[in-house]
């Protein structure tokens, strides 16, 4: 691409380096900044959800006539199993998670690398955002990655939260978390003061009169030492009772200066912002059917975005698509797995074979056949009931 002339390459690379330095991380120009990377928090809520998307598997699906049909074959395998020679599914999904939520600002590349003897895909592999810069052009826009220059078509763009004015880009939440990590982190330096207990005496001493020994350090230092700092360890303070009084007081708990309130909305902001329970950052307790909705909302949204991206990107074929399968990230109890398997395989919707996947048994050869209503027959011996035959004297 000649037009990319080398003054050019050198903005980009200014800009690049300014765009590493603060994506993600805060701003650089406040004193004490903290990352965004570094809060607590945050990475809770990040971590959580990259853990659970990445534990869906990526299926290759055909839409027909009769439905969607799972495909198995090598480009099936190569996305579940192994998009990249040096990572796991997993954690190449959590890696563009993770980008997507906090290191990429919205927006997550992985450059698509091609086998030039076979023309199968070789290798997915993901770019450190901190070193992919985007530029527009007048029909698209361009990717820069430490220099070298794509197209939207040799790579595939993940984004989430669509800028407004730069559709083709997503957009994070790092500025709206700034205020909220700084209270947070400032939260978190009082209460370490405050629990320190260097602000706090632990006990108050009193004396009947302000004398000369009281005027300086010397003398109240010599007072502790005569009538305290004299008695072993263990043993009581024996002390004039008309001279001194000695009283223990009770510091201010968190809850008294209203450190506990403050935390917990903000880490409720937090959680609303990049989209978890807020039980997930100790606030509230489990909530089985808040988690489930969770599933359904974010975790399914964010497996919407990876799976329509890789379908754009990848796939030609106009009745194939990939999908992540979220069913098993649901918080189910046993009971209620082998209770809906019983009642589909009741109703000839379900194998045995089926039912004992779900709740991971191995495949039994006699339980591949459909059975139906009470008896349990076979599917194909359905019509050889006596009740519906009749009787021989009829």
């Amino acid at each position: 691409m000649a037009f990319w002339n080398l003054k050019k390459k050198k903005r980009d690379s200014l800009e690049q380096l300014i765009k590493s330095v603060t994506v993600g991380y805060g701003n650089t120009d406040t004193v004490g900044y903290t990352k965004l990377s570094d809060n607590p928090d945050i990475l809770i809520a990040v971590d959580k959800i990259a853990d659970l998307v990445s534990n869906m598997t990526i299926h290759l699906m055909e839409n027909t006539a009769d439905g969607d049909k799972r495909i198995r074959n090598q480009l099936s395998r190569k996305i579940d199993i192994e998009p990249y020679r040096n990572m796991t599914r997993k954690g190449w999904i959590s890696k563009i998670v993770r980008d997507l939520l906090l290191y990429g600002d919205g927006n997550s590349v992985v450059h698509i690398e091609v086998d030039p003897l076979t023309t199968y895909i070789k290798d997915l592999t993901p770019f450190q955002m901190q070193g992919v810069f985007f530029e527009d052009t007048d029909d698209g826009y361009l990717i820069n990655y430490n220099g070298e220059i794509y197209s939207p078509d040799e790579v595939i763009h993940f984004s989430i939260n669509p800028d407004p004015n730069y559709p083709y880009k997503g957009r994070g939440y790092r500025v709206a978390l700034q205020e909220i990590v700084k209270n947070l982190n400032q939260a978190t330096k009082t209460k370490n003061n405050f629990m320190s207990g260097k602000y706090m005496p632990s006990l108050i001493i009193s004396v009947d009169a302000m004398t000369e020994e009281l005027s300086s350090k010397e003398g109240r230092d010599n007072l502790m030492n005569k009538y305290f700092d004299q008695t072993e360890g263990g043993k009581p303070w024996i002390i004039p009772a008309d001279l001194i009084k000695v009283d223990q007081i009770k510091p201010l708990s968190l809850k008294d200066i209203a450190i506990i309130e403050g935390v917990e909305l903000d880490k409720k902001t937090v959680a609303g912002l990049i989209g978890v329970p807020a039980f997930f950052l100790g606030v509230g307790d489990f909530d089985k059917e808040e988690y489930n909705n969770f599933i359904n909302t974010r975790i399914y949204g964010i497996g919407q975005i990876i799976s329509q991206t890789l379908t754009r990107d990848l796939l030609f074929a106009p009745s194939w698509f990939f999908r992540l399968n979220p069913r098993s990230l649901y918080s189910y109890a046993l009971t209620e797995m082998v209770g809906a398997g019983v009642q589909l395989v009741d109703r000839n919707a379900m194998r045995r074979n089926e039912l004992r996947d779900w709740v991971g048994l191995a495949p039994d050869p006699e339980m591949n056949e459909l059975i139906i209503l009470e008896n349990y027959i076979p599917a194909g011996a359905i019509g050889n009931q006596s009740k519906l035959k009749g009787s021989a004297s009829e």
